[in-house]
């Protein structure tokens, strides 16, 4: 009997290879099948959900085609494969791995959707105005953060047979480890609530910040940075965080307001103040901007002299015009009559202390374009003409001396000297 059973089992054994090679090779046929189905089915969605997404008139599910979100459902066709030849072709090889291999890959493809739908999401947000107000990229980048570890916690959590809620109670002594690794993306979460709250910066704005060398416009307001590219084209990155810890000017209420500040100074020489004769002030009535001015003023000054009864034999004595004075009311006229020059806003000509460098005459007022070649074209017109108007009310611009200057003094001592 031994014998006999010992032969059937030799009988057999051809059979047994025959089975395991049959099965080797539905396995190849399961792997290439899986290979090539995913290629397919995203050349099928291209052709077919692209071509219905481009013909709708809505956009949103334009973006979502250029996300990726549609090709990415083509991941599932390999699961749908595999769980095909299981049930068909190696039912021997249908259990509890297979079933752990199924679930594994479908909480993969699953985190791959979110995480193209929210990037699409992103991009419509970022079409409309709010978006440059309320900036939200930093708060998507940190739930796809949040739904990466809960997907990778559900896989491991199959692949161990465990509760997710368990591993999660598991990993408590890892908190301190994960704050410290995560300590920058923490505070700038918190630094991005704060900006977004405080309304500190948007996209779009022009921001200066000079101790990081920052001066450009904001590009990106991310979770952990801040891009910025520099008046120069050059791309500055900081760290969100670094926002709240320095001081950041911001230039968005110059462009809401749509004018830019001028705020100069012309160093007139003290010693070149003075009254003016008859003869020239007669001559300054000459210019038609100061015109009116001029008979104003001298109208007031007679009044005022005669009223108080003045001794004019001393020029000291009551009111009198100034070169000073009327060249200030010069440039103010000159400003008003500027259309490049906005009348609402702050407008100002005035005396500032004098220093040891003359008088400062400033110039504050506000140009009515916010575009950087056109303001500086405006400004370099005004004082231009201020430089060259100045001589006239014979006024001098103090500066230091220079090599020319000590030049011509010492060739004056010279010819003292000679003489």
């Amino acid at each position: 009997m031994e014998q006999a059973w010992a032969e059937f089992l030799a009988w057999l054994e051809p059979l047994k290879d025959l089975m395991i090679w049959r099965a080797g090779v539905r396995t190849l046929i399961m792997l290439a099948a899986m290979a090539v189905s995913y290629p397919l089915v995203k050349r099928l969605i291209a052709r077919v959900i692209h071509g219905v997404v481009r013909r709708t008139r809505t956009d949103w599910d334009d973006v979502l085609a250029d996300k990726g979100f549609f090709s990415a459902l083509a991941l599932f066709a390999p699961v749908a494969v595999f769980d095909a030849f299981t049930d068909v072709l190696l039912p021997q090889y249908k259990g509890e791995w297979s079933r752990i291999i199924i679930s594994v890959y479908t909480t993969f493809v699953t985190v791959v959707l979110i995480d193209r739908f929210l990037d699409a999401a992103l991009a419509i947000y970022q079409k409309y105005p709010v978006s440059r107000r309320r900036p939200i990229k930093g708060y998507v980048q940190l739930f796809k953060i949040f739904i990466y570890i809960m997907g990778g916690l559900s896989a491991l959590a199959l692949l161990l047979d465990r509760s997710p809620w368990g591993l999660l109670s598991g990993i408590g002594a890892l908190t301190a480890v994960l704050m410290l690794v995560f300590k920058d993306t923490i505070l700038s979460f918190v630094a991005g609530m704060q900006i977004a709250s405080n309304d500190i910066m948007r996209v779009g704005d022009w921001v200066t910040m000079e101790e990081y060398g920052i001066n450009g416009e904001v590009e990106e307001i991310a979770l952990n940075i801040i891009k910025v590219r520099n008046f120069d084209k050059t791309l500055a990155s900081l760290p969100t965080h670094k926002v709240l810890e320095g001081a950041v000017q911001n230039w968005r209420g110059m462009q809401e307001t749509g004018g830019r500040r001028i705020m100069r100074s012309l160093l007139i020489d003290q010693s070149s103040v003075r009254f003016l004769t008859v003869e020239e002030i007669a001559k300054l009535e000459g210019i038609a901007l100061l015109k009116p001015y001029i008979q104003k003023r001298r109208r007031e000054i007679v009044e005022w002299n005669a009223w108080r009864g003045v001794d004019l034999s001393h020029p000291v004595n009551g009111r009198r015009m100034t070169n000073l004075g009327c060249f200030r009311a010069y440039v103010d006229a000159f400003l008003h009559d500027k259309p490049d020059i906005r009348s609402d806003l702050t407008f100002l000509v005035r005396q500032l202390q004098p220093t040891s460098k003359g008088i400062p005459l400033e110039v504050y007022v506000f140009t009515n374009t916010t575009v950087w070649a056109e303001y500086e074209r405006i400004q370099a017109d005004i004082f231009d003409h201020l430089l060259a108007a100045l001589p006239h009310f014979h006024l001098r611009l103090f500066q230091d001396p220079a090599g020319a200057d000590l030049g011509d003094l010492t060739r004056c001592l010279g010819r003292g000297g000679n003489k």
